[in-house]
C-alpha cells in the first residue's frame, strides 16, 4: 500500500503543508528541512499523485513532440527513432513525460495542430517539422504555448536547436572535389524544409568556392526517403555525374541502388556521399561516406531548451547550432573515365 502525505510528514517531523511545499518545489522551505522531507519521501516510498501535483503547480510535466510524418515512415526512417531517444532521455532526466503526435491519412495537419493546441495538458511542445509552410509554430506563438523547433526557423521569436547543415553539405561536396570530381550531382530534400535548403546552399557554396559551375540538371529534389533517392538518382544518372551528394543517408542508399540498377559500380563509376550517419550507413555495401550529425544530442538539446522555458530559466530566444563532421568510408573515391577497365 502506498504511503500517505501524513506518514511522510510524521517521519520528517514537519507539517503536512511543509511536505506539500517540498513536493511542489515551493521556494519558502529551509534547505535542511527540504533535505529531511526528501529523505522521508524516499524512506516511505511516497509517490505524489500526478493530478494533484499538476493542480498545485499548474504544470503537468508532459511535453508533446509533433512529427509531421506517418507512423510507417517514423519507424522506417532511422533519423526519427534517434531523435526520439535523445528527447526521451532528456525528459526522463527532468521528470517529464513525452507524448508523440503524428500525421495520419485521416488526420489533416490542421486537425493535428488543433488537437495539440487544445489538449490543455501539455506544458510545452517540441516541433520537429521544419517546413516553412507549416502552420503549427505561428499558432503556438499566438497561443503563448512554450515550444522549441528542431531545425532552423526564420521567424524572429522562435527558439530552435539545429545542426550546421550548410557546413556539413559543404564538407561533403568539397570532399568529392578534392578527390577530383567536377561533375557532381545532388539529391536534395524537400525544398519547403529548411534543412534541405541549407544543405543545398552548402553544396552550391562548395562549387562556387572551387570555381565549378552549377548545372541545374544535376540538382534533383528528393523527399528524404530511400525510394525518393533512388528515383532522383535515376534521373541524375542520365546526366552522367561522377559523384552524387544526397542530403540524407536514406536517399544515398537509394542512389546506390539506382547506380547498380544502371549496371554501374560505387565508387568506381559514381561516388556517393550522404548526410546523417545513421546505422544503415554502415550496413550498406559499400559503407557510406557521410556527414555525421548528432541526432540524439539534438533531441536532448531541444527538450532541455523547452524545459528551461517552462521553468523560467530562460527568457530569451535561443538558437543553438550543433557541429557536423565528415566520415569518410568506401563509397567515395577518385573518378575514372567511363568505359575504363575495371580492377
Amino acid at each position: 500500500m502506498d504511503s500517505t502525505l501524513e506518514e511522510v510528514a510524521k517521519r520528517a517531523g514537519v507539517s503536512r503543508s511543509t511536505v506539500s511545499r517540498v513536493i511542489n518545489a515551493h521556494p519558502n522551505v529551509k534547505p535542511e528541512t527540504r533535505a529531511r522531507v526528501q529523505e522521508a519521501i524516499t524512506e516511505c516510498g511516497y509517490r505524489p499523485h500526478a493530478v494533484a501535483r499538476s493542480l498545485a503547480t499548474n504544470r503537468t510535466h508532459i511535453l508533446g513532440m509533433v512529427i509531421p510524418e506517418s507512423v510507417s515512415k517514423l519507424f522506417t526512417d532511422p533519423y526519427f527513432p534517434l531523435l526520439l531517444r535523445g528527447a526521451t532521455e532528456a525528459c526522463n532526466a527532468k521528470g517529464y513525460q513525452l507524448i508523440l503526435s503524428l500525421s495520419t491519412a485521416s488526420l489533416t495537419p490542421d486537425a493535428l495542430h488543433d488537437r495539440v493546441l487544445r489538449s490543455g495538458y501539455l506544458d510545452g511542445v517540441v516541433s520537429a517539422n521544419t517546413s516553412l509552410d507549416d502552420g503549427l509554430i505561428p499558432h503556438l506563438i499566438e497561443e503563448g504555448i512554450p515550444f522549441v523547433a528542431v531545425g532552423r526557423h526564420p521567424l524572429d521569436r522562435v527558439s530552435y536547436a539545429d545542426v550546421d547543415n550548410a557546413a556539413g553539405a559543404r564538407m561533403a561536396t568539397e570532399h568529392l572535389i578534392r578527390l577530383g570530381h567536377t561533375r557532381i550531382g545532388t539529391v536534395t530534400g524537400p525544398l519547403s524544409m529548411t534543412p534541405a535548403q541549407d544543405r543545398l546552399d552548402g553544396f552550391k557554396t562548395a562549387l562556387s568556392a572551387h570555381a565549378l559551375p552549377l548545372d541545374p540538371r544535376l540538382v534533383i529534389e528528393g523527399d528524404f526517403t530511400e525510394a525518393g533517392g533512388r528515383l532522383a538518382a535515376t534521373k541524375l544518372l542520365e546526366e552522367e555525374p561522377t559523384a552524387i551528394f544526397a542530403a540524407s543517408d536514406s536517399m544515398a542508399i537509394g542512389a546506390i541502388k539506382a547506380i547498380r540498377a544502371a549496371n554501374l559500380s560505387v565508387p568506381e563509376d559514381v561516388s556517393v556521399v550522404g548526410f546523417d550517419d545513421v546505422p544503415p550507413a554502415l550496413s550498406v555495401e559499400p559503407e557510406l561516406t557521410t556527414v555525421r550529425q548528432p541526432i540524439e544530442p539534438l533531441g536532448r538539446l531541444a527538450v532541455q531548451m523547452l524545459i528551461e522555458q517552462i521553468e523560467g530559466l530562460s527568457q530569451n530566444t535561443q538558437r543553438i547550432i550543433l557541429p557536423t563532421e565528415l566520415v569518410i568510408r568506401r563509397s567515395s573515391a577518385e573518378p575514372r573515365s567511363r568505359g575504363a577497365p575495371r580492377d
